[in-house]
Formats: structure tokens, sequence, C-alpha cells
């Protein structure tokens, strides 16, 4: 557990990601502006980098503060799938991905007032071949309309998923292992003071 006095800042109002990254900070501040999320990157890792610098960027910080952000995106083949905005969109969108592979990725970018770094996350998933019931089903039991690619494997989604190669937890939009120890040498390069917890104790 990383404490530094209460200086990391989330860039982020996704209930989720906060409560990923209480796994790993034990004393964080939010706070979030609304950017206008258009690309000029071709590649999938490079779109989900741009955005989530983007964002950085958007978001004041004070002396000493380390922000994160992060934005992830689901594709398939070429496809960007993106949140649905109603049935028939979520219906196409995991019929789509039915019985076949598709790609979650996860940009992460740390910034301070005197340094920036940003990287990316990806994960392989695997969907069963599911029939209509069950996605019917998965669609008007849960909120698949805040979910890149109409699907949550936190929730009753994780029986669509066959398995993963990768991240588990990149899939809900925050890669937490490859954070934290990122996230320690960033802090180390940009000279922040930082402690970590181990077995109830600071060291």
């Amino acid at each position: 557990m990383i404490t530094t006095n209460n200086n990391i800042v989330l860039g982020s109002k996704s209930p989720r990601r906060q409560s990923l990254l209480k796994f790993i900070v034990n004393d964080f501040k939010i706070r979030t502006s609304d950017i206008n999320e258009e690309y000029c990157s071709k590649n999938a890792d490079d779109i989900v980098e741009e955005i989530s610098e983007k964002k950085s960027k958007s978001i004041k910080i004070q002396k000493e503060e380390i922000l994160i952000t992060s934005d992830t995106m689901v594709f398939y083949e070429n496809y960007k799938l993106g949140k649905p905005r109603n049935k028939d969109e979520a219906f196409k969108m995991l019929s789509m991905l039915s019985g076949k592979k598709h790609y979650v990725y996860t940009g992460i970018t740390f910034r301070t007032l005197s340094n920036i770094t940003t990287f990316n996350e990806k994960t392989e998933v695997y969907f069963r071949k599911l029939d209509e019931q069950i996605i019917d089903y998965y669609i008007e039991n849960f909120n698949v309309y805040d979910k890149a690619g109409a699907y949550g494997i936190q929730d009753f989604g994780a029986v669509l998923v066959e398995k993963i190669n990768g991240d588990y937890y990149n899939i809900m939009g925050f890669p937490i292992s490859k954070i934290y120890y990122n996230l320690i040498d960033f802090m180390r390069g940009d000279g922040i003071e930082y402690r970590i917890i181990t077995k109830g104790k600071i060291t």
C-alpha cells in the first residue's frame, strides 16, 4: 500500500476506478473535468494513451501532487466499441463479440508539474458463443450503457467470458498491478516522497 500524505489525485469520476485505486493507495483525492475525447492516433494503444494524456492536461494540479488519469477502449478487429446508446446497439455489440476474441486497452498517465509519463495495458478477452436469450437477459438486468463493449466482467457479464490473457483488472479499466509498480518508479524518478505500508508497518 502506497501512502503519500494525500498527494495523489485520481482524475476520474468512475466508481470502479476509485474502488480499485484503494487497493494500492490509501490516501488520494478526486478531481475531474469533461473533455472532448476525439483523437488523431490510428493504433489502439496510441489512441488510449492520447486520450489519457488529454484528460491529464485538462485537470489542474498543485505542487507535489501526482495526477493519475486513464482511458479504456474495447477493440474487435478494426472496430472500436464504445458505450452503447441503446438496447439495439448493445445487442449488436454483444452479438459481434459472441464466440470471438477481442482486446481491451487502457492508457494511463501520471503527471506532476514537472514530469509526465504515459503507458498502456492490453488484455485479450475470449467470449463464449452466446445465444440471444442470455444477451437479452444481460442487457435487461444490468447496466450495460456505461461500459465500453456493452459488458462488465465484474458483474453477470463474467459468464459471457470463456478466458482472458492478461490483466483481469484492465478489463475493468484500471490495471492495478502495472499502475502500482509504474507509480513507484515514477515517484522515485520525480523525487516525490512516499512510503509503503507492509504488514501494518510503514517503511
